[in-house]
């Protein structure tokens, strides 16, 4: 069975920084896809970041490129999002996903592994 944990939310300023992780169990991160979403009530989830397990390459939400970064750690399984200069608009539950096929994708329905999510706040 597949579990997914995210960790590290909170509550933090404008201009801050958070790291959220995401540890897997019965599912080896490294052999697929994976990324990072965002939901704010009432809205549809937005993708954040993805990195595919064929080539490593990684890609990025507009509204998270350049201050936002995903990396792995393959001994622990564990993927990690570092969020810097946070914004309040970036106020959201974080989820981690895990597909089954090592290409990247950006929508959720390409997901079918899903953490229970971190609530990220940021004041303003």
């Amino acid at each position: 069975e597949v579990h997914l944990v995210e960790s590290g939310g909170g509550t933090v300023q404008a201009g801050g920084s958070l790291r959220l992780s995401c540890a897997a169990s019965g599912f080896l991160f490294d052999d697929y896809a994976r990324g990072w979403f965002r939901q704010v009530p009432g809205k549809a989830r937005e993708a954040i970041s993805c990195v595919g397990s064929s080539d490593g390459s990684t890609t990025y939400g507009d509204s998270v490129k350049g201050r936002f970064t995903m990396s792995s750690d393959d001994a622990e399984n564990t993927v990690y999002l570092q969020m810097n200069r946070l914004k309040p608009e970036d106020t959201a539950v974080y989820y981690c996903a895990g597909r089954t096929v090592g290409l990247l994708a950006m929508h959720e329905d390409d997901f079918p592994y899903w953490g229970q999510g971190t609530q990220v706040t940021v004041s303003s």
